[in-house]
């Protein structure tokens, strides 16, 4: 664990109010030891899927952590909700530390909604019966109110009773997500992460799920984790958002805050690449170029530098920590104050 990781898990310990926290994470995965995987591949044999994650998730409120695909935010879900283990560091609930195996109870308190609701969901049961099996298993009312309890998860979600008989293969693709988020609160969980669960709708879609989020938050209270690659999607939903590339997050703060003062090169190019009406609106100084680097590969110094358009000699000497660069404001550059200096494009033009 890295020092700034220690030091925020000693200060935490004694103070800590978060719902779910992560300090120093790491995950790794070694290539094959066959001889046929060994032929077909050449380099470093190790893949860091997260390199000292530090990020913590507050009751009550909605956490977007976006970042480009690859950067390791569907494999931190995963070892959030106790699907896969983590090589290094710390996962806490309400303070505690997770177990290494989850029970039913824990396993119940974070829940989970795919980006593929169809995949997610078992095609051979009915609407009624995968709600009522989740109901009993977890003992969350008696038998003879499940089907009372079923109308109301469906209500919560915009549908309605007469889905209870219905299977997965006869909705569109944005009831059965709705179906993912009823299963996913069935067992009155704490906390909700949310893998990307917008990205396979129609456009036309996606507003009617970011909404049902909202208010499923203000209603049950919910804490949720929202992963996204788009940082457009997460603008007016979210009430912070944490960047994350390469297997870190490279920069954390209030949503309105960081749109206003982006500090992190590639938070700043995200903002960019949200498409705006008018001419001139983009900065092409900030445009990606070219894939992220390969996971087995990361590049030395600043992870970032290899498609930045302010790196410089220092940048592919040192490894920036995650700091805070303004109130409830923390980025991982070296160049912070310089890109603050760079005047941000026109905000995205509003529909009338």
């Amino acid at each position: 664990m890295s020092p700034v990781s220690a030091a925020r898990t000693a200060s935490a310990e004694t103070t800590d109010t978060s719902m779910l926290r992560v300090s120093g994470l790491t995950k790794s995965y070694s290539r094959g030891t066959s001889l046929l995987s060994r032929l077909g591949s050449s380099g470093p044999s190790t893949l860091k899927a997260l390199d000292g994650v530090d990020l913590d998730l507050r009751p009550g409120e909605i956490l977007a952590l976006v970042g480009e695909s690859g950067s390791g935010k569907s494999t931190l879900a995963k070892i959030l909700v106790g699907s896969t283990t983590a090589t290094g560091g710390q996962v806490f609930y309400r303070g505690t530390g997770a177990l290494a195996r989850r029970d039913r109870e824990s396993s119940r308190r974070v829940q989970m909604v795919f980006q593929d609701p169809y995949s997610s969901l078992n095609p051979r049961l009915t609407v009624g019966r995968m709600l009522a099996e989740l109901l009993l298993l977890h003992k969350i009312v008696p038998r003879s109110e499940v089907r009372a309890e079923s109308v109301r998860l469906l209500n919560l979600v915009g549908l309605e009773e007469e889905v209870l008989g219905a299977y997965p293969s006869q909705f569109s693709g944005g009831q059965r997500q709705r179906l993912a988020i009823a299963r996913a609160i069935a067992v009155r969980p704490d906390v909700l992460i949310a893998d990307e669960p917008v990205s396979a709708l129609d456009v036309s879609v996606q507003a009617t799920i970011l909404d049902l989020f909202t208010s499923l938050r203000a209603e049950l209270g919910l804490s949720i984790l929202f992963i996204a690659h788009n940082l457009a999607v997460v603008q007016h939903l979210s009430d912070r958002v944490a960047v994350m590339y390469l297997g870190r997050i490279v920069e954390i703060a209030d949503t309105r805050e960081l749109f206003a003062h982006p500090r992190h090169p590639y938070t700043r190019a995200l903002i960019d690449s949200i498409p705006r009406m008018r001419e001139g609106s983009v900065n092409d100084a900030f445009e990606l170029d070219g894939e992220p680097p390969s996971p087995y590969d990361v590049p030395a110094g600043c992870r970032f530098h290899p498609r930045c358009a302010l790196a410089s000699e220092i940048c592919r000497a040192n490894d920036p920590p995650l700091l805070q660069v303004r109130p409830a404001h923390e980025s991982a550059c070296l160049k912070a104050d310089e890109l603050a200096a760079i005047p941000l494009p026109e905000p995205p033009q509003e529909l009338p």
